[in-house]
């Protein structure tokens, strides 16, 4: 996969840089998608750009994913499909730590621990939000929540990979909201990657 960043994602992102090349957005977006028709993506917990909460990340027992909001998608949407990575993901791996769709194509919200519709495999090939776990004394990492509006309802069973969702939605985003949180852990934590969930992410 190409690390050359385009222009129109640069342009989206308060600090990109390279890893952010691995993203979903930088794959299946477009010029012109990011905010189209004023479509935004909200936290109630943090701004864009901002330190998510410990009781988002690994660092907290009960931890959960955190509660988004978003505005109407461009018209003829059919479907929302959320896809949260890593983008400062070590040794070029590919970080995934949410995949959802079924989200109905009309402003919404999903709660704070809110169980979404249909989710996908996370990096470690789990069904639920992978949990935020940098290396220890690392730099902050960049968590970017990427919704993408479709024009056609997604045919995935659920648990199904980054892969086949990337395959459906290819060439069906008609626009993007974007999100990001920051998040380092001072002590305790490390990274506990599966080589299967891996490829079970991708």
């Amino acid at each position: 996969m190409s690390e050359t960043l385009p222009a129109w994602l640069t342009a989206a992102l308060k600090t990109p840089h390279a890893g952010h090349a691995r993203l979903a957005v930088a794959q299946l977006g477009g010029e012109g998608l990011i905010g189209k028709g004023g479509f935004t993506l909200t936290s109630a917990a943090f701004g864009d750009g901002e330190e998510l909460d410990p009781c988002f990340t690994a660092d907290e027992e009960d931890a959960v994913a955190p509660p988004l909001e978003w505005s109407a998608p461009p018209p003829g949407t059919q479907e929302l499909v959320l896809v949260v990575e890593d983008a400062d993901a070590p040794d070029d791996k590919q970080l995934t730590h949410w995949i959802v769709w079924g989200l109905a194509p009309q402003r919404g919200q999903l709660l704070e621990g809110e169980a979404p519709p249909r989710v996908g495999k996370n990096a470690q090939g789990n069904s639920e939000w992978l949990l935020p776990n940098p290396p220890t004394g690392a730099e902050p990492h960049n968590y970017v929540f990427q919704l993408f509006a479709t024009d056609l309802p997604l045919i995935l069973m659920p648990g199904a990979s980054r892969k086949q969702l990337f395959a459906e939605l290819d060439g069906h985003v008609l626009g993007v909201a974007l999100l990001s949180g920051t998040y380092a852990r001072e002590e305790g934590g490390d990274y506990d990657w599966d080589d299967e969930g891996e490829e079970a992410g991708e």
